[in-house]
């Protein structure tokens, strides 16, 4: 199985790259990745999107060591994800609190992904907007650009704010999954090239496997995408990718 990531600040960004992105094991069976977008109308949203995948990082630290010690790892996934995202909650909250932050600093989508290795299984949440790829079907989240951020439901019962979420998907079988930020969808001319060849940008980067077989895949993507096709996300991009190898 090899893993891909890229993170790459938008065109019209001058200051900072407000997405982030995680990828940690749980253990020896689960994988957990997730993207984070922080919203740019609010308030230091780079905080945002990065303070959560470094909460996140906690979270699966500590389930990691809870799992081999104290034996409290289920076969459920989804209730697997749901106990990760109640203490997201809980962290998430207790550093809103600590540090006097305002709901505006906390704003950023979540899409999460949690795998089972040993079982060849997983599930995939989106809070917000962004784009995920099961073995070769795109799925795209987009509200408006106006998402549902997690903090706006921090001081609500988790349970039902779970229960309510159906930007979810199942898997088995993993060959090749992507999840991305709604960067992907943002590429345009930046600069003019002599090649004028067209390409579709979110299938070259979450299905088109030139490359797999480096480390750097998705970044020599975006590399040609600018320099071969003049191509680059003007919003910032967080992209996650794995493929299962035969």
């Amino acid at each position: 199985m090899n893993i891909y990531s890229a993170l790459k600040m938008g065109d019209y960004h001058t200051h900072h790259c407000e997405d982030d992105l995680l990828i940690k094991k749980i253990g020896s069976d689960q994988l957990i990745c997730a993207v984070m977008d922080g919203c740019s109308t609010a308030m230091d949203s780079h905080f945002a999107s990065t303070l959560t995948g470094k909460l996140l990082r906690k979270i699966a630290f500590e389930k990691g060591y809870q799992n081999l010690y104290q034996n409290k790892g289920t076969k459920n996934l989804d209730e697997d994800l749901k106990e990760i995202l109640r203490n997201l909650f809980k962290e998430m909250t207790f550093v809103k609190n600590k540090l006097m932050l305002d709901e505006k600093e906390l704003l950023t989508t979540l899409i999460i992904l949690l795998y089972d290795m040993k079982e060849n299984k997983g599930i995939i949440l989106s809070i917000g907007d962004g784009l995920l790829c099961i073995n070769g079907e795109i799925t795209e989240f987009e509200r408006d650009n106006k998402p549902d951020y997690l903090a706006y439901h921090l001081h609500e019962n988790f349970d039902k704010w779970y229960a309510q979420q159906n930007q979810k998907m199942f898997f088995d079988h993993l060959t090749d999954i992507s999840i991305a930020t709604d960067g992907i969808s943002t590429f345009a001319q930046i600069k003019k090239t002599d090649n004028e060849e067209e390409i579709n940008v979110i299938e070259y980067l979450v299905n088109n496997q030139h490359y797999d077989d480096t480390e750097d895949m998705l970044n020599r993507k975006l590399k040609k995408l600018e320099h071969h096709y003049g191509l680059k996300p003007t919003d910032d991009l967080a992209i996650i990718r794995i493929i299962q190898k035969k």
